[in-house]
């Protein structure tokens, strides 16, 4: 009989390429890891989050069951050492959580071909053919093993799957296991996703030609963005647009539901076209009464 499989999302990454927490990146209105939670639910017994010690207080992460790594510092496969001794019984579905493009469809297919004999299931990657490590299943058997890989000072869990008796499959959806790890990437993979547009507004075509603009920034916003104001170049054509720009550019942490945006010194709404030369303003909440 095949042990219980629960559901591991590794969060516990320092983004130091992307510069931000992956885990609260938002499509459509939602977070990466709500979305991704609501993705995998349906197909676990249980599921949790995978953190480092100092992240479990943290608001996105701590209203979610969590399993703290034991060793630090040693990536991904210190979440799957972790789950593995947290709950020796269960086969584990590691993701990791900047997998945008993920469906339900290749979950499924994941779960329909897994093989308990084997140390993990897994996928190959559409790039270079080797397993994909942080979309995979691995089987309560394969503790032993990751801890003598670990023991002998070896990191990457591809490499483990590489030199050990895995089940390696073909994806059906080419870009499910695509991840994101720039501003730049996530900005491509928004626009994929949403059509160009965030929390579920209508897509916007994109200006045929980039356009100058002035962005000025108050308050909270100052501070987040390091600046007053700036001069830009884009290809955003509404300020939703833009703000979904500046949000991944900038680091931004105020959504845009809590803002107000001016053009040109007058209040506009949010999908109000823009044009070379115009001075957007976004307007985050005044403190006090």
């Amino acid at each position: 009989m095949s042990a219980p499989l629960f559901g591991l999302l590794l969060t516990g990454g320092h983004s130091r390429r992307m510069q931000r927490d992956k885990a609260a990146l938002e499509y459509e209105g939602r977070t990466q890891l709500q979305r991704a939670m609501t993705l995998l639910q349906p197909m676990v017994s249980q599921l949790f989050v995978s953190v480092r010690s100092d992240q479990q207080q943290d608001p996105l992460r701590a209203g979610h069951a969590q399993i703290a790594d034991r060793i630090t510092d040693i990536g991904p496969i210190g979440g799957i050492h972790a789950a593995l001794h947290g709950h020796p019984q269960a086969a584990w579905l590691v993701l990791a959580i900047d997998l945008p493009f993920l469906d339900a469809a290749t979950l499924q297919q994941l779960i329909a071909a897994r093989d308990p004999q084997r140390l993990a299931t897994a996928f190959r990657s559409r790039f270079d053919g080797k397993p994909e490590p942080l979309c995979a299943i691995w089987e309560p058997h394969s503790r032993a093993a990751v801890d003598a890989w670990i023991a002998a000072d070896n990191r990457c869990p591809r490499s483990f799957m590489m030199s050990h008796d895995i089940l390696l499959l073909d994806l059906h959806n080419p870009r499910a296991l695509d991840n994101i790890n720039t501003s730049a990437e996530y900005l491509e993979a928004l626009s994929a996703v949403t059509g160009g547009t965030a929390s579920g507004t209508a897509p916007q075509a994109q200006a045929s030609e980039p356009i100058t603009l002035r962005v000025q920034y108050f308050a909270a916003l100052r501070d987040q963005a390091g600046r007053s104001e700036e001069t830009l170049t884009t290809q955003a054509n509404t300020p939703r647009a833009l703000f979904d720009e500046l949000r991944a550019l900038r680091g931004l942490q105020l959504r845009a539901e809590q803002l107000r945006v001016a053009i040109n010194e007058d209040f506009a709404e949010w999908n109000q076209p823009l044009a070379a030369g115009d001075t957007v303003v976004f307007l985050p909440p005044v403190a006090g009464g």
